[in-house]
């Protein structure tokens, strides 16, 4: 009697989708020499800071990030930082738009980006709403019409903070994290997207530009 062995079935799962040499390559393909392919990187790298000191000012709480200068400090990063995230996440999301990264089977990577993008959004407007301060009781005033016009007021209470709170420094990342783990899953599973192939003018589009066929008794400049 064969029993079903989770363990290695999963193993076995995971060396048939993510080969080692996919889930920890040693070499890339030289069109990855570009710093378009940074964009990506530098976003997951504002990430971590985003964490970092998220979860410095959740340990020591509003009174501190309020009144200290270095509660001021951490506060900044974690601003800052935001701001470097969604920048880098936009100037990522453009260039593989550009690429038409969803080609060749990466369609579901491509899906994944964009949900962590509609994700972020919702974090920073929480994180907003988190701030103890008069510019997030202004900001709860005004959207709370707007998520009752909607009728999601009932669950998305902008003017409890508690909600809010918890909302920001626990579920929305949590479900960040899970994208972006899913995200670079399917990166190392199907690879980085290749350029667009260029058009030789001919009709025919190659990989590398390349002259065009020179007339007979002519020569190239």
């Amino acid at each position: 009697m064969t029993h079903t062995n989770w363990t290695r079935s999963l193993r076995n799962w995971i060396e048939r989708t993510v080969p080692m040499e996919h889930l920890l390559p040693d070499t890339m393909p030289s069109y990855v020499d570009s710093y378009v392919y940074l964009f990506g990187v530098l976003t997951l790298a504002a990430f971590v800071w985003i964490i970092i000191s998220g979860v410095i000012l959740v340990i020591f709480g509003p009174d501190w990030w309020h009144v200290s200068a270095i509660g001021h400090f951490f506060n900044s990063t974690h601003f800052w930082s935001v701001q470097a995230f969604f920048f880098f996440m936009v100037l990522h999301l453009w260039a593989q738009f550009l690429m038409a990264a969803w080609r060749g089977g990466r369609h579901w990577t491509w899906i994944a980006g964009w949900m962590l993008f509609l994700l972020s959004i919702l974090a920073g407007f929480t994180g907003y709403l988190s701030q103890t301060n008069f510019d997030s009781q202004w900001v709860g005033v005004q959207g709370k019409d707007a998520m009752n016009s909607v009728g999601v007021g009932g669950f998305f209470n902008l003017l409890n903070f508690g909600q809010m709170y918890g909302l920001h420094v626990f579920l929305l990342p949590m479900l960040i994290l899970f994208l972006i783990g899913a995200h670079l899953f399917l990166v190392r599973k199907h690879g980085v997207v290749e350029p667009l192939p260029l058009d030789d003018g001919y009709g025919k589009k190659n990989r590398q530009r390349t002259a065009p066929p020179v007339p007979e008794g002519e020569s190239h400049p």
